[in-house]
């Protein structure tokens, strides 16, 4: 059974980074696409970053193009969301997951089997 466990998560004033780590445990990530998804209370969750395996491409939402950058390390079998430039707009928790599909183009939930518990953001001055 994968499980999938994040970290790095914390308060940053605006314009800060924070660098999230999502490790695996109980298999290799190396063949699953990797995503990372972050829930406000009271709205939906959003898709903002996953990787394909094998690194073979990556998608951003339009909300973090440019601004976030998502990254593998098989060896450690952990997968990283390096997240730059962050607003108070960026405030959540943060899940990340692990599955089959992807594309450049979108990012949908039902493409993941596996989540990790998910660890809070909170960009405040």
């Amino acid at each position: 059974q994968l499980q999938l466990v994040e970290s790095g998560g914390g308060l940053v004033q605006p314009g800060g980074s924070l660098r999230l780590s999502c490790t695996a445990s109980g298999q290799t990530l190396e063949h699953h696409a990797i995503g990372w998804f972050r829930q406000v209370p009271g709205k939906e969750r959003e898709g903002i970053s996953s990787i394909a395996s094998g690194n073979s491409g990556a998608y951003y939402a339009d909300s973090v193009k440019g601004r976030f950058t998502i990254s593998r390390d098989n060896a450690k079998n952990t997968v990283y969301l390096q997240m730059n430039s962050l607003e108070p707009e960026d405030t959540a928790v943060y899940y990340c997951a692990a599955g089959w599909g992807f594309s450049t183009a979108a990012m949908m939930s039902n493409w993941f089997d596996y989540w990790g518990q998910g660890t809070q953001v909170t960009v405040s001055s």
